[in-house]
């Protein structure tokens, strides 16, 4: 490990892994096999993940460059086999996350980030239901420290409840939902903030297994300028998610329902909930905005959650006149993503939350996600 601990349980908000070649073939459905995504490599561009009906294949290496030198970054030419191997063996994880301090982690895909943007219904079922196959047996692996979440693409409420079943029953820990439900890329099926989906968001509440937004599941999120200026555009699709469960009534209708927020960063939900909170006082009337029981800000607080790396912006809002902001945010070293902290997260947080006191630390480190999650509360001895 490259640093003492800032606490002795570190949970990651968000992590990822990496799909082995055969994570779609081996638990696909037989009738999609032939058609399931797999890897190609290309002599030019190395090994890239391809899934029939998406126009761009996906190259490996940004899917595990953490650790790799700034200058030494490239997102062509690399081998699947040259990549993190904790990335799709859980034998090999627990190290390489002991490495960083990492005592536990929530469990995200990252093939399957771009899969929630696949507008054919039946065939994102078959490869969302092979993927959940596949990370339970990862996550059985070592229980105590890999919490998955599942996939569905959300095809109708009556097999959303279905999926979230299935995939408490296999040990999975929430669901990270496609940015868009259903067919609603066309309109056929309601958006999210429409009471068709009560009955899933009362499952979820149920279950105990929460919904996650992530960044790039909601398409493509348009840009101007220079391709740099595109990463200033993902976290829109979180924001919007956001704004229409709490002005839509959701969390209104669904008190207990919580909402993760992942990978967008956090600094910027001071002001967010502020404008929330301006736009309803201010403009609520003009906009036909039917005044509930809370203000935006106070549904955010108590059922949003938001996860980040090295947003310093985020730390210091904790200490904004008394903001109770900590009890929103979960931290994440995003491993083994390009935007990462591995294996330097005990040295940035050390530096970003030296004016925290122990309780906010923890919550924001451990003790949130173990509320959300419903995770031990005793440490996990690190491998």
């Amino acid at each position: 490990m490259t640093a003492t601990p800032v606490a002795d349980r570190i949970v990651s908000a968000d992590s990822h892994i990496t799909e082995p070649p055969d994570c779609y073939t081996r638990f696909i459905d037989p009738a999609f096999r032939a058609d399931a995504p797999h890897i190609v490599h290309s002599e030019t561009k190395g090994d890239l993940f391809v899934i029939p009906g998406m126009n761009k294949p996906i190259p490996v290496g940004p899917l595990s460059s953490a650790g790799i030198p700034t200058d030494q970054l490239r997102s062509l030419g690399r081998r699947f086999e040259d990549l993190h191997r904790s990335g799709w063996d859980p034998a090999a994880r627990a190290a390489d996350q002991a490495r960083d301090g990492i005592t536990g982690e929530i469990i995200y895909p990252s093939v399957g980030m771009l899969l929630c943007n696949h507008k054919d219904l039946a065939y994102k079922q078959a490869c969302m239901d092979a993927y959940n196959r596949w990370i339970a047996e990862f996550c059985a692996y070592d229980p105590s420290r890999l919490y998955g979440l599942g996939q569905s693409p959300l095809a109708t409420v009556e097999s959303g409840i279905e999926d979230l079943t299935r995939m408490k029953e296999s040990g999975l820990k929430g669901i990270m939902m496609p940015g868009f439900p259903g067919e609603s890329y066309s309109g056929d099926t309601p958006d999210y903030d429409d009471p068709y989906w009560d009955p899933f968001y009362q499952a979820s509440i149920d279950l105990r297994m929460p919904l996650s937004f992530h960044i790039l599941t909601m398409g493509n999120q348009r840009h101007r300028g220079p391709k740099i200026a595109s990463f200033m555009s993902i976290i829109r699709g979180n924001q919007d998610v956001i704004a229409m469960f709490v002005m839509g009534g959701v969390f209104e209708r669904m008190p207990e329902l919580k909402v993760v927020c992942s990978e967008a960063d956090a600094g910027w939900m001071p002001h967010f909930m502020y404008r929330m909170d301006h736009a309803v006082d201010r403009e609520g009337g003009l906009m036909g905005y039917k005044r509930m029981s809370k203000m935006p800000s106070e549904y955010c607080l108590d059922n949003v959650r938001v996860t980040f790396q090295d947003d310093w912006v985020a730390f210091k809002m904790c200490r904004l006149d008394d903001s109770p902001m900590h009890r929103m945010l979960t931290w994440a070293n995003d491993f083994p993503h390009l935007d990462s902290t591995w294996p330097w997260s005990q040295e940035l947080l050390a530096e970003h939350t030296s004016h925290l006191s122990q309780e906010e630390l923890n919550a924001i480190l451990h003790d949130n996600l173990a509320e959300l999650y419903d995770l031990p509360t005793s440490p996990v001895a690190n491998a």
